[in-house]
C-alpha cells in the first residue's frame, strides 16, 4: 500500500461526501414535489406524460397498490425486453446482422436488466444489436433504477408520515426519479465521458489489418457503438452492465484515470445523497448522517482489506525467482488494469459491490482470496454500504428497524424509531426480508455444488475457489449486483435459468415485505420520546447498526465463506493454489 493510493481513495470519498447534502436536499425537494431549478424545463414534460398515460398525480396508493404497480410495470418491461432480444435479427439498427438471442440467455438477460442486476453471461459486443443495447438495455437501466429510487422514497415516507395508509404514487415517483434525478445527470455524464474518449456512434464495426498477423488471422474487428450513453446510466443508476464484455476495463468504456474517477463517483453519488434525503424527509438530518457514518465505516473497512490483500500479493511467488519476486514487489497485478493500478482496482471492486452496480475495471476472479472475499462479503451484507440507487436505502432501513428492536430489548422498553413503536409485525416483515436473501443464495449454490450436470462441470477452477465462483454467481444474482468471478462458464441452460430466478427472487420477493413494513409504519401514530427511547442520531447508534449488519451477515454466511475464500487463503499460505 502506498500514500499515493490512499490519497486517491480519500479523494474519491471526499467527492462523495461533498455531494451528499446538496444532492440529498435536491431529491427531497423533487419527491416532496417542491420547486427545483429544473422545473421550468421538466414540469411541462411531466404533465404531458401524465396526460398521455392517464396518471392522476394527486392520487396516492396504499402499499399493496404501490407494490402491484411496481410488479406489473416490471413484468411488462421484462416481456418486452425478452421479445426484443428474440426478434433483433429482423429489427433495425443491427449493422453487424447479429442473430436472435437464444431463449435461456434472453430470459436471463431480461430478468437481469429488469431487476437492475445487469448480469451478462454473453459477449455483449458480439451478441446484442445497437437497437437491443439502446431501446432494451439502456432503457431498462433508467426505469429499473427509477423504480428502486421510488421504493426507497416510499419507505422513507412510511417512516416520516403519521396515521396515513398511503405511500405516494408509484407512477409519479418513478417519473420524477427518471426526469429529475437520472436523465439530466446522465446527459452531462455522457458528454463528460465522450470528452475523455468514450465511444458514441452508430457505425458498423471496423476491420483493421494486423501489423503482426497470427497465422491465418490477419484482421481484427474493432467493436464500437452507442457506448457513452449506456455507460453514464450504467454507473449513475448502479446498473453495471457493460457495452463490452471487459466492462470498465475496456478502453472504449473507461479510457483515462479521470473517467475512472467519474465512474466510481457516479456509483455512490445518488445512494449517498439518499441518506441526507432520509434526514430531510423525516425531519432528523442527524439520523441521516448517522446512517451515512455507518455506511462509511463499512466502506473503509472493506477497501482497506481489499487494498492490503492485493498490495501484498501472493506469498508463494515471493522469492521463487527474480522475475516473480520483482512482479510481487508491486502487489498482485494479475487481472488488473495497468492504467489504474492496485489502489483503484481495489477501490472500484469495493465500491461496485458496496452498491449493487457490478461494473468492474479489474477481474475479481484474479484477486487474492481475501481480496476476492471483500466484494463477495459486500454483496452478502445486502449491499447496504450506500448500496444501489434506492435498494441500498430500503435495505439499510430494514437493518435500522432490527437495530432499534435489539436496542429496545437491551433496555427493556418497547423499541421506538423516530416516534414509531416497532412491534411484532414490523420485526416479522424485516426478518422475512433478511431471510429471503440467504435462502436463495445458499439453496441454488448447494444444488450447483453437488451436481456435475448443472454446476461443477462449468468451473475452470477446483476446490474452494471453484465453490467461490458458484457462490459469487448466485450471490451477485440474488443481490442484483451483476459482477462475477469470471472463471465460471455461466451461459448454460442451468445457470441462465437458475441465476435468472435468483435475480427475480432477490429483487421482487424482498420488496413485498419491505413495502408491507413501510405501510404499517406509515399508519402508526407518533409517540413522544421518553427516557427509554434509544436515540438514532448518535455514534452509538451508528456502531449498533454496523454491528447488526455484520453479525447478521457473519452468522448467515460465515460457514460457506469458510469453505471458500477463507480456506483458500489458508491453503495459499501453506503453498497450494487452485
Amino acid at each position: 500500500m502506498t500514500l499515493n493510493g490512499w490519497l486517491q481513495i480519500l479523494l474519491f470519498f471526499a467527492l462523495v461526501l461533498a455531494v451528499t447534502k446538496p444532492l440529498g436536499v435536491f431529491m427531497a425537494r423533487v419527491f416532496n414535489r417542491e420547486r427545483t431549478f429544473l422545473d421550468p424545463l421538466l414540469r411541462p414534460i411531466e404533465r404531458l406524460i401524465y396526460r398521455l398515460t392517464g396518471v392522476d398525480e394527486t392520487r396516492e396508493m396504499r402499499w399493496t397498490e404501490y407494490g402491484a404497480a411496481m410488479l406489473s410495470f416490471s413484468a411488462v418491461s421484462m416481456v418486452a425486453l425478452y421479445l426484443l432480444q428474440r426478434l433483433q435479427a429482423w429489427l433495425p439498427f443491427n449493422p453487424q446482422n447479429l442473430a436472435n438471442i437464444e431463449p435461456s440467455s434472453a430470459f436471463n438477460t431480461a430478468a437481469s436488466f429488469t431487476t437492475n442486476t445487469n448480469w451478462q453471461s454473453y459477449l455483449p459486443e458480439t451478441t446484442m444489436s445497437y437497437l437491443t443495447q439502446m431501446a432494451g438495455l439502456t432503457v431498462q437501466n433508467f426505469v429499473s433504477a427509477a423504480g428502486g429510487i421510488a421504493l426507497a422514497i416510499a419507505f422513507i415516507r412510511g417512516i416520516a408520515q403519521r396515521k396515513k395508509d398511503t405511500l405516494g404514487n408509484f407512477w409519479v415517483d418513478m417519473t420524477r426519479a427518471t426526469l429529475w434525478v437520472l436523465l439530466p445527470f446522465c446527459l452531462v455524464g455522457a458528454l463528460a465521458l465522450v470528452s475523455q474518449g468514450v465511444v458514441q456512434n452508430l457505425k458498423p464495426y471496423d476491420a483493421v489489418t494486423l501489423l503482426d498477423p497470427q497465422g491465418e488471422v490477419k484482421t481484427q474487428t474493432i467493436a464500437q457503438g452507442p457506448v457513452a450513453s449506456q455507460e453514464a446510466i450504467k454507473m449513475w443508476g448502479t446498473n453495471g452492465g457493460g457495452f463490452f464484455n471487459a466492462n470498465s476495463a475496456h478502453p472504449f468504456e473507461n479510457p483515462t484515470p479521470l473517467s475512472n474517477l467519474l465512474e466510481m463517483f457516479a456509483i455512490f453519488a445518488i445512494s449517498a445523497g439518499l441518506t441526507y434525503t432520509l434526514g430531510q424527509m423525516t425531519g432528523s438530518p442527524k439520523h441521516g448522517w448517522a446512517v451515512f457514518g455507518a455506511m462509511a465505516l463499512l466502506f473503509f473497512v472493506g477497501v482497506s482489506v481489499a487494498y492490503w490483500a492485493e498490495a501484498r500479493g501472493n506469498p508463494m511467488l515471493a522469492g521463487t525467482d527474480q522475475a516473480a519476486s520483482a512482479l510481487q514487489s508491486g502487489g498482485n497485478m494479475e487481472g488488473k488494469e495497468v492504467r489504474f493500478g492496485i489502489a483503484n482496482s481495489a477501490l472500484f471492486a469495493t465500491a461496485t459491490t458496496d452498491a449493487s452496480c457490478g461494473a468492474v475495471n479489474s477481474m475479481h476472479d484474479s484477486f487474492t482470496p481475501l481480496g476476492g472475499l471483500v466484494p463477495l462479503a459486500n454483496i452478502m451484507l445486502g449491499e447496504v454500504v450506500f448500496g444501489g440507487v434506492g435498494a441500498g436505502m430500503y435495505g439499510v432501513l430494514i437493518y435500522v428497524v432490527l437495530a432499534v428492536f435489539i436496542a429496545g430489548l437491551m433496555v427493556g422498553r418497547t423499541p421506538e424509531y423516530l416516534g414509531k413503536k416497532i412491534e411484532a409485525y414490523d420485526v416479522k416483515m424485516a426478518m422475512l426480508t433478511v431471510l429471503i436473501f440467504p435462502m436463495t443464495i445458499l439453496i441454488f449454490t448447494a444444488i450447483s455444488s453437488v451436481s456435475p450436470a448443472f454446476g461443477t462441470s462449468q468451473l475452470n477452477n477446483s476446490g474452494p475457489h471453484g465453490l467461490s465462483e458458484m457462490l459469487y454467481a448466485f450471490t451477485s444474482g440474488t443481490g442484483n449486483n451483476g459482477s462475477a468471478f469470471a472463471g465460471i462458464s455461466a451461459n448454460t441452460n442451468w445457470y441462465n435459468s437458475a441465476i435468472g430466478a435468483a435475480m427475480l427472487l432477490g429483487r421482487f420477493f424482498m420488496i413485498i415485505p419491505m413495502l408491507a413494513l413501510a405501510g404499517n409504519l406509515g399508519s402508526k401514530k407518533a409517540v413522544p420520546p421518553s427516557l427509554g427511547t434509544f436515540p438514532v442520531t448518535t455514534p452509538l447508534f451508528a456502531t449498533l447498526l454496523v454491528s447488526v449488519i455484520v453479525i447478521v451477515g457473519a452468522l448467515t454466511f460465515f460457514p460457506v465463506l469458510s469453505l471458500g475464500p477463507i480456506v483458500e487463503h489458508l491453503l495459499m499460505q501453506a503453498g497450494q493454489t487452485f
